[in-house]
């Protein structure tokens, strides 16, 4: 009989996709998808267009929203979507309380090009 290997307990690595919408980021997974495939997200500076990219906690986030961009230090992972309380625990953002010029967009922009 062999023995199988240990299951991690926690999640060390996650989809960018999966995780985008897990901290609400998006409303549906198919936004976040579109959203990376478009190139709208980076990962530590580095422009990403693969959804199925890994990302942990420590990854700097750069996403271009239409309205704004967030920049988001990913602090954990989940195994689900949960409730708004629950998504702000994923993350900390690095630009909460600043008046960024991308913050005041037009209503009605597209994403800005990063």
């Amino acid at each position: 009989m062999t023995a199988r290997p240990a299951m991690p307990t926690a999640l060390q690595k996650q989809r960018l996709d999966k995780w985008l919408w897990f901290a609400r980021v998006v409303k549906t997974r198919q936004q976040a998808v579109d959203l990376v495939a478009a190139g709208h997200v980076r990962i530590d500076s580095r422009r990403v267009d693969v959804p199925a990219k890994l990302v942990g906690p420590g990854a700097v986030l750069t996403i271009a929203l239409e309205r704004r961009v967030r920049v988001l230090r990913i602090t954990g992972l989940a195994a689900r979507r949960g409730g708004a309380e629950q998504a702000q625990l994923l993350f900390v953002d690095l630009n909460a309380g600043s008046s960024a010029p991308a913050d005041c967009a037009a209503e009605g922009s597209k994403p800005a090009a990063i």
